[in-house]
């Protein structure tokens, strides 16, 4: 799921320009000539969603640590699958990375049969940096306050909801139909929107009841402006900008768990000097206090212990997890 950032929220925090200036790195990693130019970092989204923040904070802090420069390439459409796949493309020097998320590198290849690339064969992962969590979310007017009492007022009125996703085949809608599996709740009807904030929108008007959404800073100011409630957080933890939301398993539902990730990738067959230092640098960057809290304030969860070899296991076992939900639901994209 994207969430929209207008151009000045942009500027404020720093993110369109990428010849950086922060925190300072080991610039050597053995006899390694690495950049050979500026790196073009491929974010398969249109600026301003959660996958292009992250890459961006992220260039932004790596920059002068690879002594180079890193620009920003938004290839949006296709769900993520033109973007993903021109990089999946790219020659494999280092000079074209690629900051992938679990729609990209996990549920597009499941659910459309022909996306151009293997997101196992064709990527060498290096970091997942973050996770984006979703959430149930209902509107101020409907007389629930818990995921218990959601469930209780859904079967007591069968048939009179519905809810809202920033799309089919996104994480907010998987992590939709997820709940509605886990709660014995299959009449509930999805709606798609077209992306997060008309689906909020909607929510926050009555227009829909209730709507599945990754947790943002904008969804948490109206949820404590009582304008709707988030009644849960499919998370093992708690999210850290917003600890009163209970997580599935305090509402539950233990298996209630459906979170986006976002990392670094580079090409396959990437020089493996190369892919160490990135993952070096990488490790140093998440390591930086300012860096995870400028992740924090966006509502994301920074993965500070990621490297190359647990990022491959993880994209494996989300790959693993979902497969059979998505084959049951029939989920299909927009």
């Amino acid at each position: 799921m994207n969430k929209s950032l207008t151009r000045r929220q942009a500027l404020k925090l720093g993110l369109t320009t990428l010849a950086a200036t922060s925190m300072p790195l080991a610039t050597a990693f053995g006899d390694v000539k690495y950049p050979n130019g500026p790196i073009r970092l491929i974010v398969p989204r249109p600026a301003g969603g959660v996958v292009d923040v992250v890459g961006r904070v992220w260039g932004n802090q790596v920059g002068a640590a690879l002594d180079g420069t890193i620009v920003v390439d938004n290839i949006g459409g296709g769900g993520g699958v033109i973007g993903t796949a021109q990089a999946a493309r790219a020659t494999a020097d280092g000079q074209t990375l690629l900051i992938g998320s679990t729609s990209d590198l996990v549920l597009n290849p499941i659910i459309r049969p022909n996306v151009g690339y293997n997101p196992v064969k064709d990527f060498a992962p290096i970091s997942i940096m973050a996770v984006s969590v979703a959430a149930i979310a209902v509107n101020a007017s409907l007389p629930v306050t818990s995921l218990k009492e959601l469930v209780a007022y859904a079967k007591a009125n069968p048939g009179k909801l519905s809810y809202g996703s920033a799309g089919a085949g996104t994480m907010a809608n998987l992590a939709g139909e997820l709940f509605k599996e886990l709660a014995g709740l299959p009449e509930i009807v999805h709606v798609p929107y077209k992306g997060a904030a008309p689906g909020i929108a909607d929510l926050v008007a009555g227009h829909i009841p209730m709507m599945a959404a990754n947790v943002s800073d904008s969804a948490i100011e109206l949820h404590r402006a009582g304008k709707i409630r988030l009644l849960a957080a499919a998370s093992e933890r708690r999210v850290t900008a917003a600890p009163e939301i209970p997580t599935g398993a305090e509402a539950g539902y233990p298996d209630f768990i459906a979170q986006l990730f976002m990392g670094l990738f580079a090409p396959a067959r990437t020089p493996q000097p190369v892919v160490d230092r990135l993952a070096a640098v990488t490790t140093q960057v998440m390591a930086d206090k300012d860096f995870q809290a400028k992740l924090i304030a966006q509502a994301f969860e920074p993965v500070p212990d990621s490297n190359p070899e647990s990022a491959r296991k993880y994209m494996a076992e989300e790959v693993a997890r979902w497969t059979p939900v998505l084959k049951r639901t029939g989920m299909t994209t927009n």
